[in-house]
């Protein structure tokens, strides 16, 4: 799995050869699942976009077909996780145990109300953490208009922005020859809106 993870560049130029059209497919089941569905954070979602990139940009997939693809995978995907955690994610915080206790999801449901959005849009570019964002605004009753809309922008905004890394930067030779390096790099990378933020956050409410 980990190798998979490192070298996903390599791999999809093999699903490319091996199974034609039917990568787009793949492509998009495996970006559904990891958005979809929590038990399922570990699939590489930064990584596969931005190999998906460089290969549009060497003209073996084609942009526009996978730009829209994605975008709808992703969204279909969060839309699928936060249905759930709206339905069964109350139930599952009912538990005495202190970390998943009403009182939490009470919690947790003020701070989606308020800086939801920003929860929404940001987590889409931590991995990990976009996989469980959805499930616990479900849970915490965010509206759903609100979901929508943030969802949309969020797909968007991290399709678009990986898949245009790999377009003008993956077929690099240096970056193209250590993408296990890049891999990790743009996870450090991808984390640090989120620890803005949340350093942000915490100066506003010491003010």
């Amino acid at each position: 799995m980990l190798d998979f993870l490192l070298h996903f560049d390599k791999h999809l130029i093999e699903f490319v050869r091996d199974y034609g059209a039917w990568v787009y497919a793949i492509l998009f089941a495996i970006v559904f699942a990891e958005t979809g569905f929590v038990v399922t954070p570990f699939l590489p979602g930064d990584s596969l976009l931005f190999a998906a990139g460089a290969l549009c940009a060497t003209g073996r997939l084609n942009a526009p077909a996978m730009l829209g693809l994605l975008v709808f995978a992703a969204v279909a995907g969060n839309t699928v996780n936060y249905t759930v955690g709206r339905f069964i994610g109350p139930r599952v915080f009912q538990s005495s145990h202190r970390l998943l206790n009403r009182q939490h999801l009470d919690r947790a449901h003020v701070f989606f109300e308020q800086y939801g959005g920003k929860a929404v849009i940001l987590g889409r570019f931590v991995p990990i953490v976009r996989t469980f964002v959805p499930f616990v605004a479900g849970a915490a009753q965010m509206t759903t208009t609100s979901f929508v809309m943030y969802n949309l922008a969020g797909a968007v905004a991290w399709v678009s922005l990986c898949l245009g890394a790999g377009w003008f930067f993956g077929n690099i030779p240096i970056i193209k020859n250590n993408f296990s390096l890049v891999t990790i790099g743009i996870v450090i990378v991808s984390v640090l809106p989120m620890v803005f933020e949340m350093i942000a956050h915490r100066r506003r409410r010491s003010v």
